[in-house]
């Protein structure tokens, strides 16, 4: 059986008024609403197709999932927000409402600009960077940067290493962006490709974005990406299913980020400490499965080549917001425009209730692209409509530039936090592929 997590009487504050209720209270003493109705979380769903359910032998003839060790939760999978479909039992599925649960509230109130800050000591440069050369300075363009991060001609602090970053890993790729308004970047990724044991082609990236409201964000996404991408490429060789490989990932994931809040922050050494805290999004595209896992409102977008057929949202937010549109108290519209719609619900962290990693697995009849994302992206492209349309035509074929144009839309748009993109074609393309 699937854990559960665990139940409150009541929310904090009254979803209606947003009046504070007590632990204890069944009505909101201002409003009178009745704090029972916001339920539990929905429950998962199996595999399910993009259109109809595929025919046996279709893409990479895969078993079922594994179950998880003795005494371990088994790979949960959720249906897609936008997209219908059966149970892999060719049963309809049928939308449940979500449960009340913790409330973490992200975004606290900032600047509206930050001055450029000097390289964060505790980033370290990747393990294949190339061999250290003198840096010039982005501002003057003539003086030497010391190792402080300073021009030693003009003074001027150098971008830190996570502010813009591009990568490429056969043929997915990811870029990440501090944006416009955050003084750091807080997102991270990790992209990567392997081969299956019968030699097929498989393509993975993962996108985590640290809770501002916590310790050390950027450490927290940084732990869970790399911890998750390492998981998956261990994993994916040896045989083991992906979703079942995405479901430990995640676990590696939290367990990375857990172990953060064993290593209090020196800056905050009198103060209150939260837990490092983050979300969580990743996929794996072979040459016959797509599947997604995640935890909170990083989200997953499938865009199909041929634009006449629809694309589709693959995950569910955990959120306030979410939440609200499930249980019949709001439109999405009303919901998400709401000031407490990025309250998440479910993050990773020493914190957070008990873990309940969300999968999902789709064979799609036709080629497209997999958008992985945080919502420094989809706040600014929000329905699977208008993800389709900002993504370009060749997205599939150059996921590089794609990812670049993603993130230049949600800048164009404001860049009101850091934003990260990865695009990765489906099907998985043969092992030396990569962008134009």
């Amino acid at each position: 059986m699937m854990s559960q997590m665990p139940q409150q009487a009541a929310p904090s504050k009254c979803p209606n008024c947003a009046e504070p209720v007590e632990s204890g209270d069944l009505f909101c003493g201002a409003c009178g609403y009745d704090l029972s109705v916001v339920p539990a979380p929905p429950q998962d769903h199996p595999t399910l197709t993009m259109t109809a359910p595929a025919a046996p032998g279709d893409g990479v003839d895969w078993p079922a999932p594994e179950p998880a060790a003795a005494g371990g939760t088994p790979p949960p999978v959720q249906a897609p927000a936008d997209l219908p479909g059966t149970d892999s039992g060719g049963r309809p599925l049928h939308p449940q409402e979500p449960a009340a649960a913790g409330v973490r509230f992200d975004r606290p109130a900032e600047p509206e600009e930050y001055p450029l800050q000097a390289p964060d000591p505790r980033v370290t440069a990747d393990a294949g960077a190339p061999e250290e050369t003198a840096q010039v300075c982005v501002a003057c363009r003539a003086g030497r940067v010391d190792d402080d991060g300073y021009c030693e001609n003009c003074g001027h602090a150098q971008p830190r290493e996570r502010d813009h970053q591009e990568r490429e890993s056969g043929p997915v790729a990811a870029v990440s962006d501090r944006g416009l308004r955050h003084h750091r970047n807080e997102d991270a990724f990790a992209v990567g490709h392997t081969a299956l044991p019968d030699g097929s082609p498989a393509v993975l990236a993962v996108v985590c974005d640290g809770v501002s409201s916590a310790t050390r964000p950027d450490e927290a996404s940084a732990a869970a990406s790399q911890a998750a991408g390492d998981a998956l490429l261990a994993a994916l060789p040896l045989g083991t299913h992906p979703q079942t490989a995405m479901h430990e990932a995640i676990v590696a994931a939290s367990q990375a980020v857990n172990a953060l809040a064993d290593e209090p922050d020196p800056a905050q050494e009198h103060g209150h400490q939260n837990a490092p805290a983050c979300t969580i999004v990743g996929a794996v595209v072979t040459s016959g499965l797509l599947v997604v896992g995640w935890v909170g409102d990083s989200r997953a977008y499938w865009v199909p080549d041929d634009r006449s057929a629809p694309p589709a949202r693959l995950t569910e937010d955990d959120s306030w917001a979410a939440q609200m549109v499930a249980a019949g108290l709001m439109n999405e519209a009303e919901a998400y425009a709401d000031e407490r719609a990025h309250a998440i619900t479910g993050w990773l962290g020493a914190d957070a209730y008990e873990l309940e990693p969300h999968t999902a697995s789709f064979k799609p009849d036709r080629p497209g692209a997999v958008v992985v994302c945080t919502d420094g992206l989809w706040n600014y492209a929000e329905t699977a409509e208008e993800m389709g349309e900002v993504v370009p035509p060749d997205a599939a074929a150059r996921p590089l530039h794609s990812a670049r144009v993603l993130v230049g839309h949600a800048l164009d748009g404001g860049g009101h936090d850091n934003v990260t993109v990865a695009v990765l074609p489906f099907p998985a393309p043969p092992q030396g592929a990569g962008s134009a």
